[in-house]
């Protein structure tokens, strides 16, 4: 009899994968692995800038297409990588079921409806906690305010700006 390694307890992508492709259906993606390993189908540098977005079937062609979301800027190079593009796609699926791509363009930000988030955020966590001195600083610009609680928040934003100022000139000269 085979001992489980996992002790009762299932894998995470167990737990989701049916969630998974039921969702991944509905856009029309026969297989999930195309959403889920975007960047190793695409390329690093064609994945940060596209997104794939829905598989439609048309009725009068064979092969299905693809819609990929991008921004405005990078949609001219994506146009000229479609055709590797849809290469790729379809060794994922094993036989020429993607025919066509389209690229829709949609802005960086500001819109709700179709916005996809194309670059890493920026990890704010790692903002460091100001020193006596940064303070100081702060606090000596903000004397001649006379509001207490304007001072006070002036004080604040200045010892952060400082503080910030402090740890982008240290990652320009490391």
């Amino acid at each position: 009899m085979r001992q489980s390694s996992t002790k009762g307890f299932k894998h995470g992508a167990a737990l989701m994968q049916s969630r998974i492709r039921r969702a991944s259906e509905s856009r029309g993606f026969a297989i999930t692995r195309v959403l889920t390993h975007w960047v190793e189908i695409a390329g690093e540098n064609l994945a940060a800038s596209t997104r794939p977005v829905k598989i439609s079937h048309s009725r009068q062609s064979f092969g299905a297409t693809l819609t990929l979301l991008t921004t405005g800027a990078h949609a001219p190079l994506v146009e000229m990588q479609k055709d590797h593009l849809r290469e790729r796609v379809n060794a994922v699926y094993g036989y020429n079921a993607i025919s066509r791509i389209i690229i829709t363009q949609t802005a960086p930000e500001g819109f709700a409806e179709g916005q996809a988030q194309f670059a890493p955020a920026q990890d704010t966590s790692k903002t460091p906690e100001p020193s006596l001195e940064d303070h100081g600083k702060a606090r000596d610009l903000a004397t001649s305010v006379q509001a207490p609680g304007l001072k006070s928040a002036l004080e604040t934003l200045g010892s952060h700006v400082f503080s910030r100022s402090q740890t982008e000139n240290h990652k320009v000269i490391k």
